[in-house]
């Protein structure tokens, strides 16, 4: 346990208010972010999608289940892996509370991996998870939304994710965790770093499907209910390791 000052509750009162002003200011701008996310121009979407759902084949459109706006969480589970990832497990474990609510308001969550359906819905199971979770096995909407890495690509640099070009991937000495994180998942690092996380928002308006808005690494974190309770804790985040774990694992540590 860190050391850490101690004060009385006057002391404690009078910094608990200056803080009060910057986390007023933090909420103001982060309400100013969401309406410039939602002024970002819309891009119609053209191509023919198609995924593997548990009501059978669909396009993107049929992913929005009757509403008008679908948000995709892009859960790194690749053809290779035996299970998902975990850090993608621990930001799906809070999807099944909010979907209701984000129906209720118009809105379908939706997860999409490139696993086959198969196994996305056995791990489901595992997991006891209800919310929909639909395979783009064999199309190129990962790829599309910059969420799928090729082997070329990996080799030979050219991989654009966050918005951002990176250069060819060598192994490094720490790369430590992302080995233990591969081997959750049942594959080699390389095999596990060509998925990458990520959330993409859409709109349906007129028979036509428009892309508003995508997030990714850090991007992420909002949507990261754990996250948000962690940075409220006395320790915050307190991260060391590999900490994140499926919930069905913790018994196991």
């Amino acid at each position: 346990m860190p050391t850490h000052t101690t004060g009385t509750r006057e002391q404690w009162l009078q910094a608990r208010i200056e803080l009060l002003q910057a986390e007023k200011e933090l909420t103001r701008r982060s309400d100013e972010l969401a309406r410039r996310r939602q002024e970002l121009p819309w891009v119609r979407v053209d191509k023919p999608y198609q995924f593997e759902t548990d009501e059978g084949s669909g396009s993107l459109q049929d992913l929005f289940h009757g509403r008008s706006q679908l948000l995709i969480y892009h859960f790194m589970f690749g053809p290779d892996y035996t299970a998902g990832c975990p850090s993608c497990s621990a930001i799906a474990d809070g999807f099944n509370g909010v979907a209701v609510h984000l129906a209720n308001h118009d809105v379908t969550l939706s997860a999409v991996s490139r696993a086959p359906l198969a196994k996305l819905q056995a791990f489901k199971r595992r997991m006891g998870w209800t919310f929909p979770w639909a395979s783009s096995s064999g199309s190129d909407f990962n790829t599309d939304f910059n969420v799928r890495v090729t082997e070329e690509q990996q080799r030979n640099g050219g991989v654009e994710y966050n918005y951002r070009r990176e250069g060819a991937w060598q192994v490094r000495g720490s790369d430590g965790p992302v080995v233990e994180m591969a081997n959750m998942t049942g594959t080699d690092v390389a095999t596990y770093i060509r998925e990458r996380p990520g959330m993409s928002a859409f709109v349906l308006e007129d028979g036509v499907v428009y892309h508003t808005y995508s997030a990714y690494a850090r991007g992420l974190d909002g949507v990261w209910g754990m996250y948000q309770w962690l940075d409220r804790a006395p320790l915050g985040r307190n991260e060391s390791g590999i900490w994140w774990r499926r919930h069905d694992e913790y018994g196991a540590r």
